[in-house]
């Protein structure tokens, strides 16, 4: 079966906690939808979502999935200490599945695992969001430190250079995903900030991502405004910043191609009410 890339949000609500969080997208979609982002509530219905089951009796999360873990929170926030025992329990039942828990609160994961983590769950991948070259240097140590089995990197938002070959020449890190800021307010992203990671990650065999520009890229000293979220993905793409390479105009058309699809689903949809 293909991997699946889903999303778990086993409780709800954060608060802003460094520079990165400035135009954080849950905070603009609670706004829109009138929720107080600061409220932090477990969530009822959706807790133990990845051990349902459809009614064949199949998990409704299908086994080689990647699962992101607290999209709309962070898995180590202080509210969620009285639910991240079943939390833990919800993962544990589920060793086909890859279970990803990025934090900005990286110096409160090894006080908060479960008693049985030894050195580290096969389907547990840790990772620490990165902004900038302070919060690197004070988030990296925790991580490296962590008994585990997985670990990445995350520039996004990527409001400032960062060096990263002193955090990857152990060969503990796995991945970088790099990435620009959306929504009102967007910092720029440079394109040789985005170089200079890729450079690093090269260097000592680390795969790399640059998923999308952001609203605003910075290339030849020139700003450059791309809203569509789209061309975002296909002009990071198109930059060449990918590890392993890939067929750069091939992804291009999937990426397409896949918005051509959900506008058709969402087409048909509304069409059928």
């Amino acid at each position: 079966m293909d991997r699946h890339d889903l999303v778990w949000n086993p409780w709800h609500g954060c608060h802003k906690y460094s520079e990165g969080c400035q135009n954080c997208y849950a905070f603009f979609l609670d706004k829109r939808y009138g929720r107080n982002t600061d409220e932090v509530a477990r969530n009822k219905s959706g807790f133990d979502a990845p051990v349902k089951k459809d009614r064949n009796g199949e998990f409704k999360m299908p086994g080689g999935s990647n699962v992101r873990v607290c999209m709309s929170s962070d898995f180590f926030i202080e509210e969620a200490d009285e639910w991240r025992k079943d939390a833990w329990d919800v993962i544990r039942a589920r060793p086909d599945l890859m279970f990803s828990l990025l934090t900005k609160r990286a110096e409160r994961i090894s006080a908060n695992l479960p008693d049985d983590w030894g050195d580290g769950w096969d389907n547990v991948t840790f990772a620490v969001s990165c902004e900038n070259q302070k919060r690197l240097d004070e988030r990296m140590p925790h991580l490296l430190a962590l008994p585990a089995k997985h670990r990445w990197i995350s520039l996004k938002p990527f409001i400032g250079e960062v060096k990263l070959d002193p955090y990857l020449a152990d060969g503990k890190v796995e991945w970088v995903l790099a990435g620009g800021e959306n929504y009102l307010g967007s910092r720029p992203l440079h394109y040789e900030w985005v170089k200079s990671a890729y450079e690093s990650c090269k260097k000592y065999g680390v795969n790399f991502t640059f998923g999308q520009t952001g609203n605003v890229f910075v290339t030849d000293g020139k700003e450059r405004r791309i809203n569509d979220r789209t061309e975002q993905c296909v002009q990071a793409l198109r930059t060449g910043f990918t590890l392993p390479a890939v067929d750069i105009e091939k992804e291009a058309q999937n990426i397409y191609d896949e918005k051509a699809a959900k506008k058709a689903a969402f087409e048909e949809k509304k069409k059928n009410k």
